[in-house]
Protein backbone atom coordinates (compact mmCIF):
# COMPACT_ATOMS: atom_id res chain seq x y z
CA UNK A 1 0.00 0.00 0.00
CA UNK A 2 1.10 3.58 -0.60
CA UNK A 3 -0.29 6.67 0.72
CA UNK A 4 0.42 9.98 -0.44
CA UNK A 5 1.22 12.61 2.86
CA UNK A 6 2.58 16.26 3.34
CA UNK A 7 4.30 15.69 6.47
CA UNK A 8 5.47 11.93 8.40
CA UNK A 9 6.80 12.67 12.16
CA UNK A 10 8.79 9.27 13.20
CA UNK A 11 8.22 9.15 16.91
CA UNK A 12 5.32 9.86 19.28
CA UNK A 13 7.67 11.25 22.21
CA UNK A 14 8.01 14.73 23.03
CA UNK A 15 8.95 16.22 20.06
CA UNK A 16 7.10 13.88 18.32
CA UNK A 17 3.75 14.84 19.96
CA UNK A 18 4.85 18.27 20.38
CA UNK A 19 5.44 18.87 16.54
CA UNK A 20 1.87 16.93 15.90
CA UNK A 21 0.25 19.46 18.58
CA UNK A 22 1.05 22.45 16.36
CA UNK A 23 1.02 21.35 13.15
CA UNK A 24 -2.64 20.40 14.22
CA UNK A 25 -3.24 23.94 15.21
CA UNK A 26 -2.27 25.23 11.28
CA UNK A 27 -4.18 22.59 10.05
CA UNK A 28 -1.46 20.85 8.15
CA UNK A 29 -1.77 17.47 7.11
CA UNK A 30 0.58 14.77 9.01
CA UNK A 31 0.65 11.31 10.83
CA UNK A 32 2.84 9.92 13.43
CA UNK A 33 4.46 6.90 13.01
CA UNK A 34 4.89 4.91 16.31
CA UNK A 35 6.65 2.25 16.76
CA UNK A 36 5.18 1.24 20.26
CA UNK A 37 1.48 0.88 21.46
CA UNK A 38 1.50 3.99 23.53
CA UNK A 39 3.06 7.63 23.37
CA UNK A 40 6.59 8.68 24.99
CA UNK A 41 7.55 5.02 24.78
CA UNK A 42 11.16 5.89 25.97
CA UNK A 43 9.85 7.14 29.47
CA UNK A 44 7.16 4.40 29.73
CA UNK A 45 8.79 1.25 28.93
CA UNK A 46 12.65 2.20 29.16
CA UNK A 47 12.86 3.35 32.41
CA UNK A 48 13.05 1.52 35.61
CA UNK A 49 9.96 1.26 38.30
CA UNK A 50 10.68 3.61 40.74
CA UNK A 51 11.91 6.21 38.04
CA UNK A 52 11.44 9.96 38.98
CA UNK A 53 11.28 12.70 36.90
CA UNK A 54 15.14 14.34 37.23
CA UNK A 55 13.81 18.23 36.03
CA UNK A 56 11.71 19.99 37.88
CA UNK A 57 7.47 19.33 37.10
CA UNK A 58 7.84 23.17 35.61
CA UNK A 59 10.06 21.75 33.03
CA UNK A 60 6.82 19.81 31.31
CA UNK A 61 6.61 22.22 29.00
CA UNK A 62 4.47 20.46 25.88
CA UNK A 63 2.97 23.10 23.99
CA UNK A 64 -0.88 22.97 24.97
CA UNK A 65 0.16 20.32 27.56
CA UNK A 66 1.90 22.30 29.90
CA UNK A 67 2.11 21.83 33.51
CA UNK A 68 -0.34 23.24 35.63
CA UNK A 69 -0.27 21.09 39.07
CA UNK A 70 0.43 22.14 42.61
CA UNK A 71 3.92 21.25 42.83
CA UNK A 72 5.48 23.06 39.97
CA UNK A 73 9.10 22.44 42.24
CA UNK A 74 8.35 18.79 42.81
CA UNK A 75 9.33 15.85 40.66
CA UNK A 76 6.87 13.59 39.41
CA UNK A 77 7.54 9.38 39.15
CA UNK A 78 6.97 8.09 35.95
CA UNK A 79 3.29 7.15 36.38
CA UNK A 80 2.05 10.44 36.33
CA UNK A 81 4.91 11.86 33.47
CA UNK A 82 3.43 8.88 31.01
CA UNK A 83 0.05 9.68 31.92
CA UNK A 84 0.32 13.16 30.90
CA UNK A 85 1.48 11.79 27.41
CA UNK A 86 -1.39 9.96 27.04
CA UNK A 87 -3.35 12.80 28.06
CA UNK A 88 -2.00 14.62 25.60
CA UNK A 89 -2.23 12.34 22.75
CA UNK A 90 -6.31 11.27 23.54
CA UNK A 91 -7.26 15.76 24.15
CA UNK A 92 -5.53 16.87 21.22
CA UNK A 93 -6.63 13.59 19.10
CA UNK A 94 -3.09 13.17 17.50
CA UNK A 95 -2.83 11.38 14.57
CA UNK A 96 -0.45 8.47 15.67
CA UNK A 97 -0.39 5.08 14.24
CA UNK A 98 0.98 2.56 16.46
CA UNK A 99 2.98 -0.55 16.48
CA UNK A 100 4.57 0.67 13.01
CA UNK A 101 7.97 0.76 12.79
CA UNK A 102 9.45 2.33 10.31
CA UNK A 103 12.11 0.82 8.26
CA UNK A 104 13.77 3.20 5.54
CA UNK A 105 13.58 6.90 4.93
CA UNK A 106 14.69 7.93 1.42
CA UNK A 107 14.70 10.76 -1.21
CA UNK A 108 12.44 10.86 -3.66
CA UNK A 109 13.78 12.84 -6.85
CA UNK A 110 13.81 16.50 -4.68
CA UNK A 111 10.19 16.08 -4.72
CA UNK A 112 10.19 14.70 -1.24
CA UNK A 113 10.93 11.38 0.42
CA UNK A 114 9.81 7.71 0.63
CA UNK A 115 8.88 6.25 3.96
CA UNK A 116 9.14 2.64 4.24
CA UNK A 117 7.48 0.19 7.01
CA UNK A 118 6.62 -3.38 7.17
CA UNK A 119 2.86 -2.29 5.98
CA UNK A 120 3.02 0.33 4.10
CA UNK A 121 4.87 2.93 2.08
CA UNK A 122 4.51 6.94 3.01
CA UNK A 123 5.34 9.27 -0.17
CA UNK A 124 5.89 12.57 2.03
CA UNK A 125 6.58 15.75 1.41
CA UNK A 126 8.39 16.25 4.87
CA UNK A 127 9.97 13.88 7.38
CA UNK A 128 10.56 14.98 10.74
CA UNK A 129 12.68 12.61 12.53
CA UNK A 130 11.14 12.92 16.41
CA UNK A 131 13.02 9.55 17.93
CA UNK A 132 15.14 11.07 20.22
CA UNK A 133 18.96 10.92 21.49
CA UNK A 134 18.94 7.37 23.68
CA UNK A 135 17.70 4.55 20.94
CA UNK A 136 20.04 1.66 21.62
CA UNK A 137 21.65 0.68 24.74
CA UNK A 138 25.37 0.63 24.79
CA UNK A 139 27.49 -1.85 25.75
CA UNK A 140 31.11 -2.51 25.93
CA UNK A 141 33.20 -4.74 23.48
CA UNK A 142 33.55 -7.18 26.19
CA UNK A 143 30.75 -8.02 27.24
CA UNK A 144 30.78 -11.17 25.29
CA UNK A 145 33.40 -12.50 27.89
CA UNK A 146 31.25 -12.08 30.80
CA UNK A 147 30.81 -15.71 31.71
CA UNK A 148 27.26 -16.81 30.83
CA UNK A 149 26.19 -17.63 34.31
CA UNK A 150 25.93 -13.61 34.85
CA UNK A 151 22.95 -12.08 33.89
CA UNK A 152 23.82 -8.33 31.89
CA UNK A 153 21.01 -6.26 31.84
CA UNK A 154 21.60 -2.83 30.40
CA UNK A 155 19.51 0.45 32.69
CA UNK A 156 16.87 0.40 29.90
CA UNK A 157 15.96 -2.65 30.98
CA UNK A 158 16.79 -2.85 34.47
CA UNK A 159 13.29 -2.53 36.53
CA UNK A 160 14.04 -2.82 40.40
CA UNK A 161 16.29 -4.56 43.28
CA UNK A 162 13.75 -8.13 43.57
CA UNK A 163 14.19 -9.10 39.55
CA UNK A 164 17.67 -9.64 39.73
CA UNK A 165 19.27 -12.47 40.87
CA UNK A 166 20.86 -12.75 44.43
CA UNK A 167 24.20 -11.76 45.13
CA UNK A 168 26.77 -8.61 44.08
CA UNK A 169 26.48 -6.02 41.21
CA UNK A 170 28.40 -4.24 39.30
CA UNK A 171 27.43 -1.36 37.78
CA UNK A 172 29.11 0.01 34.67
CA UNK A 173 28.94 3.99 34.09
CA UNK A 174 28.23 6.55 36.81
CA UNK A 175 26.09 8.98 34.79
CA UNK A 176 22.65 9.92 36.00
CA UNK A 177 21.00 6.32 35.13
CA UNK A 178 23.72 4.66 36.70
CA UNK A 179 24.39 6.89 39.75
CA UNK A 180 20.24 6.52 40.43
CA UNK A 181 20.41 2.53 40.03
CA UNK A 182 23.71 2.34 42.59
CA UNK A 183 21.60 3.96 44.64
CA UNK A 184 18.60 2.05 44.99
CA UNK A 185 20.79 -0.82 44.86
CA UNK A 186 22.82 -0.28 47.78
CA UNK A 187 20.01 1.07 49.75
CA UNK A 188 17.94 -1.90 49.04
CA UNK A 189 21.14 -3.73 50.84
CA UNK A 190 22.64 -5.57 48.26
CA UNK A 191 26.55 -4.92 47.48
CA UNK A 192 27.75 -2.76 44.74
CA UNK A 193 30.83 -2.15 42.79
CA UNK A 194 30.53 0.90 40.62
CA UNK A 195 32.97 1.15 37.69
CA UNK A 196 33.12 5.21 37.14
CA UNK A 197 33.21 7.39 34.30
CA UNK A 198 33.37 11.17 34.50
CA UNK A 199 29.79 12.55 34.70
CA UNK A 200 29.43 16.04 37.06
CA UNK A 201 28.88 16.03 40.83
CA UNK A 202 26.53 18.68 41.38
CA UNK A 203 24.02 20.34 44.44
CA UNK A 204 20.42 19.54 43.63
CA UNK A 205 19.69 23.24 44.76
CA UNK A 206 21.96 25.11 45.03
CA UNK A 207 21.57 29.19 46.64
CA UNK A 208 18.23 29.20 47.23
CA UNK A 209 17.22 27.55 44.30
CA UNK A 210 16.91 24.34 42.16
CA UNK A 211 20.12 23.48 39.98
CA UNK A 212 17.81 23.34 36.48
CA UNK A 213 16.49 26.67 37.57
CA UNK A 214 19.66 28.04 37.83
CA UNK A 215 21.09 26.48 34.19
CA UNK A 216 17.99 27.89 32.41
CA UNK A 217 18.44 31.03 33.98
CA UNK A 218 22.01 31.55 33.70
CA UNK A 219 21.72 30.33 29.84
CA UNK A 220 23.77 27.76 30.65
CA UNK A 221 21.64 24.87 29.06
CA UNK A 222 21.80 26.99 25.90
CA UNK A 223 25.81 26.43 24.87
CA UNK A 224 26.58 24.34 21.86
CA UNK A 225 28.06 20.54 21.91
CA UNK A 226 31.63 22.04 21.39
CA UNK A 227 31.22 24.70 24.58
CA UNK A 228 30.24 21.94 26.32
CA UNK A 229 33.14 19.59 25.54
CA UNK A 230 35.08 19.65 29.44
CA UNK A 231 38.58 18.73 29.41
CA UNK A 232 37.85 17.40 25.88
CA UNK A 233 35.50 14.74 27.50
CA UNK A 234 31.56 14.92 26.07
CA UNK A 235 29.18 16.61 27.76
CA UNK A 236 27.60 14.19 31.07
CA UNK A 237 24.64 15.42 32.65
CA UNK A 238 25.23 16.28 36.67
CA UNK A 239 24.44 13.05 39.05
CA UNK A 240 21.48 14.09 40.51
CA UNK A 241 17.60 12.51 41.36
CA UNK A 242 14.28 13.55 42.09
CA UNK A 243 13.08 10.67 43.85
CA UNK A 244 11.88 11.89 47.42
CA UNK A 245 11.73 15.67 46.80
CA UNK A 246 14.86 15.25 44.59
CA UNK A 247 18.43 15.57 46.20
CA UNK A 248 22.11 15.00 45.08
CA UNK A 249 24.11 12.09 43.85
CA UNK A 250 27.88 12.35 44.82
CA UNK A 251 30.48 9.15 43.76
CA UNK A 252 32.10 10.30 47.29
CA UNK A 253 29.12 9.54 49.64
CA UNK A 254 28.91 6.37 47.65
CA UNK A 255 31.76 5.06 48.71
CA UNK A 256 31.36 6.34 52.50
CA UNK A 257 28.43 4.34 52.30
CA UNK A 258 29.61 1.28 51.20
CA UNK A 259 29.90 1.00 47.51
CA UNK A 260 32.93 -0.09 46.18
CA UNK A 261 34.40 2.74 43.34
CA UNK A 262 36.56 1.42 40.44
CA UNK A 263 37.73 3.20 37.44
CA UNK A 264 36.82 2.52 33.83
CA UNK A 265 35.95 -1.20 32.86
CA UNK A 266 38.34 -2.03 30.26
CA UNK A 267 37.88 -5.44 29.11
CA UNK A 268 37.11 -9.12 30.70
CA UNK A 269 40.38 -11.72 30.95
CA UNK A 270 39.69 -15.41 32.30
CA UNK A 271 36.70 -14.16 34.29
CA UNK A 272 38.01 -10.99 35.75
CA UNK A 273 37.51 -7.57 35.30
CA UNK A 274 40.12 -5.44 34.29
CA UNK A 275 40.23 -1.70 35.32
CA UNK A 276 41.85 1.39 34.36
CA UNK A 277 43.74 2.94 37.16
CA UNK A 278 41.41 6.14 36.66
CA UNK A 279 39.37 6.55 39.83
CA UNK A 280 40.95 9.27 41.18
CA UNK A 281 40.88 10.87 37.75
CA UNK A 282 37.22 10.38 37.30
CA UNK A 283 36.53 11.65 41.08
CA UNK A 284 38.65 14.76 40.24
CA UNK A 285 36.64 15.38 36.79
CA UNK A 286 33.45 14.72 38.87
CA UNK A 287 34.24 17.28 41.17
CA UNK A 288 36.21 20.07 38.57
CA UNK A 289 33.20 19.90 36.52
CA UNK A 290 30.75 20.63 39.24
CA UNK A 291 33.06 23.85 40.85
CA UNK A 292 32.64 25.04 36.34
CA UNK A 293 29.23 24.80 37.13
CA UNK A 294 28.78 26.49 40.02
CA UNK A 295 31.33 28.91 39.01
CA UNK A 296 29.13 29.95 36.21
CA UNK A 297 25.98 30.36 38.13
CA UNK A 298 28.27 32.34 41.00
CA UNK A 299 28.70 34.51 38.03
CA UNK A 300 25.53 34.54 36.95
CA UNK A 301 24.36 35.79 40.25
CA UNK A 302 26.78 38.73 40.65
CA UNK A 303 26.22 40.13 37.18
CA UNK A 304 22.71 40.54 37.71
CA UNK A 305 23.03 41.85 41.42
CA UNK A 306 20.63 38.80 42.66
CA UNK A 307 19.71 38.26 46.33
CA UNK A 308 21.30 34.84 46.60
CA UNK A 309 23.11 34.36 49.74
CA UNK A 310 26.71 32.77 49.08
CA UNK A 311 26.99 28.63 50.07
CA UNK A 312 29.47 26.44 50.14
CA UNK A 313 28.45 23.18 48.71
CA UNK A 314 28.94 20.14 50.75
CA UNK A 315 32.85 18.99 50.56
CA UNK A 316 33.08 15.34 50.68
CA UNK A 317 36.37 13.15 50.20
CA UNK A 318 35.68 9.82 50.85
CA UNK A 319 36.47 8.65 47.56
CA UNK A 320 39.63 9.68 47.31
CA UNK A 321 40.70 7.38 49.84
CA UNK A 322 39.39 4.47 48.08
CA UNK A 323 41.66 1.64 46.92
CA UNK A 324 42.71 1.68 42.99
CA UNK A 325 41.02 -1.72 41.68
CA UNK A 326 42.98 -2.86 39.14
CA UNK A 327 41.45 -6.32 38.46
CA UNK A 328 38.25 -7.81 40.00
CA UNK A 329 37.33 -11.06 39.87
CA UNK A 330 33.55 -11.64 38.97
CA UNK A 331 32.86 -14.60 40.54
CA UNK A 332 35.10 -14.96 43.43
CA UNK A 333 33.27 -11.33 44.60
CA UNK A 334 29.97 -13.01 44.12
CA UNK A 335 28.69 -10.40 41.54
CA UNK A 336 25.64 -12.23 39.83
CA UNK A 337 24.10 -9.29 37.87
CA UNK A 338 26.18 -6.58 35.30
CA UNK A 339 24.29 -3.42 34.70
CA UNK A 340 25.01 -1.59 31.71
CA UNK A 341 25.36 1.97 32.22
CA UNK A 342 27.06 2.96 29.55
CA UNK A 343 24.74 5.38 27.42
CA UNK A 344 23.56 5.12 24.19
CA UNK A 345 24.11 4.95 20.54
CA UNK A 346 21.73 7.21 18.07
CA UNK A 347 20.79 4.70 15.62
CA UNK A 348 20.83 6.34 12.06
CA UNK A 349 20.33 3.42 9.87
CA UNK A 350 16.66 3.80 8.51
CA UNK A 351 18.40 7.00 6.25
CA UNK A 352 19.96 5.60 3.55
CA UNK A 353 21.66 9.18 3.04
CA UNK A 354 24.69 10.81 5.12
CA UNK A 355 23.69 13.55 7.66
CA UNK A 356 25.90 13.59 10.85
CA UNK A 357 28.35 15.70 12.07
CA UNK A 358 31.70 14.70 13.31
CA UNK A 359 30.41 13.78 16.14
CA UNK A 360 27.28 12.00 14.75
CA UNK A 361 25.00 14.87 15.58
CA UNK A 362 22.68 15.76 12.88
CA UNK A 363 23.67 18.56 10.76
CA UNK A 364 20.50 20.41 10.95
CA UNK A 365 20.69 23.88 13.47
CA UNK A 366 17.34 24.65 14.92
CA UNK A 367 16.20 21.06 13.57
CA UNK A 368 16.57 22.39 9.71
CA UNK A 369 18.70 19.97 7.71
CA UNK A 370 20.19 20.66 4.34
CA UNK A 371 17.67 17.84 2.79
CA UNK A 372 14.88 19.73 1.88
CA UNK A 373 12.05 19.40 3.94
CA UNK A 374 13.97 16.36 6.24
CA UNK A 375 14.04 18.15 10.18
CA UNK A 376 15.29 16.94 13.56
CA UNK A 377 13.05 17.51 16.62
CA UNK A 378 13.65 17.07 20.48
CA UNK A 379 17.73 15.70 20.06
CA UNK A 380 20.03 18.23 22.38
CA UNK A 381 22.93 20.39 20.27
CA UNK A 382 20.32 21.09 17.83
CA UNK A 383 22.07 23.61 18.38
CA UNK A 384 21.81 24.06 22.23
CA UNK A 385 21.44 21.59 24.88
CA UNK A 386 18.42 22.89 25.58
CA UNK A 387 17.06 21.59 22.45
CA UNK A 388 16.80 18.36 23.77
CA UNK A 389 14.68 18.92 27.12
CA UNK A 390 11.09 19.18 27.58
CA UNK A 391 11.60 22.55 28.54
CA UNK A 392 13.52 23.13 25.70
CA UNK A 393 11.28 21.16 22.81
CA UNK A 394 9.26 24.48 21.14
CA UNK A 395 13.03 26.34 20.75
CA UNK A 396 13.12 23.72 17.61
CA UNK A 397 9.69 22.37 16.77
CA UNK A 398 8.54 26.23 16.54
CA UNK A 399 11.20 26.70 13.35
CA UNK A 400 10.10 23.52 11.91
CA UNK A 401 6.67 23.90 12.00
CA UNK A 402 7.23 27.31 10.78
CA UNK A 403 9.32 25.59 7.48
CA UNK A 404 6.64 23.27 6.90
CA UNK A 405 3.86 25.57 6.52
CA UNK A 406 5.97 27.72 4.33
CA UNK A 407 7.23 30.68 6.46
CA UNK A 408 10.53 31.16 6.52
CA UNK A 409 11.44 30.27 10.88
CA UNK A 410 13.39 32.09 13.39
CA UNK A 411 16.73 30.96 14.51
CA UNK A 412 17.26 33.00 17.09
CA UNK A 413 18.71 32.62 20.40
CA UNK A 414 15.21 33.22 22.65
Amino acid sequence: MVEQIETVIIGAGQAGSATSYVLKQHGKDHIILEKSGKPANAWRDERWDSFTFVSPNWTFLLPGGEYDGSDPDGFMDRNELVGRFDKYAETNQLPITYHTQVTSVQTEDHSGYIVETPDKVYHARNVVAATGWFQQGKTLPFGDKIPPSILQVHSSRYRNPQSLPAGAVLVIGSGQSGAQITEELYQSGRKVFLATGVAPHSPRRYRGKDLFNWLFDSGFVNQTFEQLRFGGRDFAAPMICGKNGGHALNLHKFCHDGVILLGHALDIVDGKLILAPDLKQNLGMADGAQKMILQRIDEYIQRNGMDAPLEDPPTLMDGYQAPEITSLDLNAEGISTVIWASGYHYDSSIFKFPFLDQFGIPKAPFGVSSYPGLYFVGMPFLPWLSTGFLAGVTKTTGVVVDRIIGNKGTQSSS
